[in-house]
């Protein structure tokens, strides 16, 4: 485990923290590829989100963690505090950011380019302040005016999810008409609030809220249809990893697979994504997907090397 030089707990170096390379360059979100989707590491400092809670509930985990997908080629980092699962408990501000500020701050350090996971402008705002370069919010509809107007003063990226209700209410609010246009439409509206208060629409990232306040069809019915969102002109960032939707996928002996057992479907759907040119994938197994959205940027650039061929052959004639 070379990229952490000494893994917390184990050989010469006993310390608790791991140590840090030496900060070649800081990741902003201008330097982010342009010639590949972007794939963002999920890292839950949680005692219960759904696929790994506990695992990095303590600030030296969460960092060695996070560490890992950073070296191992994570483009951002999303660091969450509170989960965000069906039926999840709400967390008190104060913890959340008891539980993420230190971790941001390292990882900002070592040069990452780091996501803080929030619903609360608060939390937003001092996860800027400690080197977060992007702000992750799952409120959709519910948005809090405060992370409207932080948002515009600071013109930090943000990405506004689509969801309906909260997480205890989510599971309930999936009627729809065609959930492709009513998520374009619900998401416009909100997108609405951020441009009156100032925001530009380059700070502005629209993600279709797969597995919020959405049924399994529904959420097939959207990746299939990335490309009607992607035309509201926005980047769009897609979060498929581990959901439940996946897991009814591949039951096996009437038994949905478990959430660590999703990873290969996850990745496929990074593929199906980044083939559809979509911005950016938020997942918990950075290098498989990694490895899908290089392999989708080669696909689509056979197809336009196809094309230029083509097009130049006719010219010629």
């Amino acid at each position: 485990m070379d990229s952490l030089a000494a893994a917390p707990g184990t050989g010469p170096a006993t310390s608790p923290l791991p140590v840090l390379r030496a900060r070649k360059s800081v990741a902003t979100f201008a330097a982010l590829p342009k010639d590949r989707t972007v794939v963002m590491g999920i890292l839950n400092c949680t005692p219960d989100s759904f696929s790994d809670g506990g695992e990095y509930d303590s600030t030296e985990t969460a960092i060695a963690h996070g560490l890992r997908m950073f070296y191992g080629g994570a483009d951002i980092i999303d660091v969450g505090g509170e989960s965000t699962r069906p039926g999840a408990a709400y967390v008190d501000e104060a913890e959340e950011q008891a539980r993420i500020l230190p971790v941001i701050s390292t990882l900002a350090k070592a040069g990452a380019l780091v996501s803080v996971d929030t619903r609360h402008a608060s939390t937003a705002a001092l996860a800027l302040d400690a080197g977060a370069g992007l702000i992750n919010d799952v409120s959709g509809a519910n948005v809090h005016p405060d992370m409207i107007a932080l948002i515009a003063e600071r013109q930090a990226p943000y990405v506004l999810m689509h969801s309906r209700g909260d997480s205890r209410s989510m599971d309930s609010l999936t009627e729809y008409t065609d959930v492709v246009d009513e998520v374009v439409a619900e998401l416009a509206e909100v997108r609405e609030k951020f441009y009156a208060a100032g925001v530009r629409e380059e700070n502005l990232i629209l993600d279709p809220g797969i597995g919020f306040s959405k049924n399994a069809d529904q959420n097939w019915e959207l990746l299939a249809n990335l490309d009607q969102v992607a035309a509201m002109g926005n980047k769009i960032l897609v979060g498929t990893s581990r959901k439940r939707f996946l897991g009814s996928l591949l039951t096996s002996a009437g038994k949905a697979a478990a959430p660590k057992e999703r990873d290969d479907a996850t990745s496929a759907t990074t593929a199906i994504a980044a083939a559809q040119g979509i911005w950016g994938v938020r997942v918990h197994d950075v290098d498989a997907s990694l490895d899908a959205a290089k392999v989708a940027a080669r696909l689509v650039q056979g197809k336009k090397n196809r094309e230029a061929r083509l097009s130049a052959r006719q010219a010629a004639q």
